[in-house]
């Protein structure tokens, strides 16, 4: 039997320092093909000096970038990579042996995040399986801000982990907050999507319930409370910003009209007869 051969696809956008680490461990891939969405740093550098193939293409959404990724790289499988994850060696060794002798679309990785400086093991990341590794000719990806790979086929689990070195302060939370809400909220108002008051003001204190106590976040230290409360904080950014991102394209008139369908009376029941 053939082994098969395995590309490694990075989204980097102004990831010189994380590329500068990340590109030495992935020597033991036949491919890295690395997508650049219009770094102002030394990047592409980096990672033509490490032997990497470059595409440089403006970022709109995860999805298209993934798809350029995937029409680039030339292996059977394809393993999305972050610039700041890194590959374990149990890792490499399982998928290696896994991809050689499963009939399957793809795998879920999971992934162990470090934020703020501590490993967290609660907090909603113990639920982090996306899916990184695919068949390239199964299919292509999907959606703005949450991409998912269109595929018809069975999806395996790999036991093995990534390690996520993320968010290393609270800046750098907030800086990434911005930047993903700002592109789900342009994802809502381009589907469609109206806002709802309650998005506002009842999600944030959901989410920061959700992931303090239903999946334990205060288990992971004062850094997991914080976290929580930051998750919380992303939901009322997010509300804000697609209220005010509809209104900019459909005006002040849906505004009135919502207005007016909540002052509306209610409709009296009973009567003659009743």
């Amino acid at each position: 039997m053939s082994v098969p051969k395995l590309s490694i696809v990075i989204l980097a956008l102004n990831e010189e320092e994380n590329l500068r680490v990340l590109l030495p461990q992935l020597r033991w891939a036949d491919e890295v093909v690395v997508v650049d969405g219009g770094s102002r740093d030394g990047g592409l550098e980096v990672a033509r000096r490490h032997g990497a193939r470059c595409v440089v293409r403006p970022f709109d959404n995860f999805a298209a970038q993934r798809n350029a990724g995937l029409s680039a790289a030339s292996g059977d499988w394809v393993f999305f990579v972050d610039a700041d994850e890194r590959p374990t060696p149990r890792l490499v060794r399982e998928l290696r042996r896994r991809i050689a002798s499963e009939n399957v679309t793809g795998y879920r990785v999971p992934i162990r995040s470090i934020i703020f400086g501590r490993r967290f093991r609660f907090s909603g990341t113990q639920d982090d399986r996306p899916l990184r590794l695919v068949r390239r000719s199964a299919g292509f990806w999907k959606g703005d801000v949450h991409e998912r790979f269109a595929a018809a086929g069975p999806i395996g689990l790999l036991h093995s982990h990534l390690e996520h070195i993320t968010l290393p302060t609270v800046p750098a939370f907030l800086g990434k907050m911005q930047r993903y809400t700002t592109l789900a909220a342009m994802a809502r108002v381009e589907r469609g999507v109206p806002p709802r008051r309650r998005d506002t003001w009842l999600r944030p204190a959901l989410e920061f319930c959700r992931r303090l106590i239903w999946k334990q976040g205060w288990l992971d230290g004062p850094e997991g409370w914080a976290f929580c409360g930051l998750s919380g904080l992303s939901e009322w950014v997010l509300a804000r910003k697609h209220r005010k991102l509809w209104l900019e394209r459909y005006g002040a008139a849906w505004n009135q009209r919502s207005r007016a369908v909540r002052l509306q009376p209610m409709p009296a029941f009973g009567g003659a007869g009743s």
